[in-house]
């Protein structure tokens, strides 16, 4: 016999009240039943990146947490990052990413922008030695990552012009 838990987390800001099975991912959590299928599902062993949230301010793999071990806390996922498809209402990554044509398939994409949101709070000015350090966790098949540190480091321009 399977006893669900009620679980209230705060997702892009949105509180959320379910009642879940103990053993559901937090990744399986946040597509089938918030609909937001933005966190991919590659490997499902925490290794290729792609279902990457941020929970409480810090990058982790949601398909190795359980959804109730998000119980009380905040998660932000891709969705979360801008508000709306045109380019003004994009994320200074996303805008990166777009013009220095960081992405091809994009099924990468959205655990490498949430990999990179705490880490850009922290590190506002990269250099591209430690983008791919840090990206060296996230799988991306489609390109030779130079695409994508230039996106990196074009979206934190941006962030630091927005916040000046």
């Amino acid at each position: 016999m399977q006893l669900n838990h009620t679980i209230t987390l705060i997702v892009n800001g949105q509180q959320y009240m379910r009642s879940v099975e103990p053993r559901l991912l937090l990744s399986d959590f946040l597509r089938h039943q918030l609909g937001l299928t933005g966190t991919h599902v590659g490997c499902e062993h925490g290794v290729c990146g792609a279902c990457t949230v941020v929970l409480d301010n810090e990058a982790v793999r949601s398909c190795l947490l359980f959804a109730v071990q998000a119980n009380g806390r905040e998660v932000a996922t891709v969705e979360g990052l801008s508000s709306g498809l045109h380019p003004e209402q994009l994320h200074p990554l996303q805008i990166g990413f777009w013009e220095a044509h960081g992405l091809q398939c994009g099924y990468c994409t959205p655990g490498i922008l949430m990999t990179l949101v705490p880490f850009l709070r922290e590190n506002p000015n990269p250099t591209a030695t430690e983008i791919r350090d840090l990206l060296s966790g996230n799988i991306c098949r489609c390109t030779g990552y130079q695409k994508i540190v230039e996106a990196v480091q074009s979206g934190a321009k941006l962030i630091q012009e927005g916040s000046s």
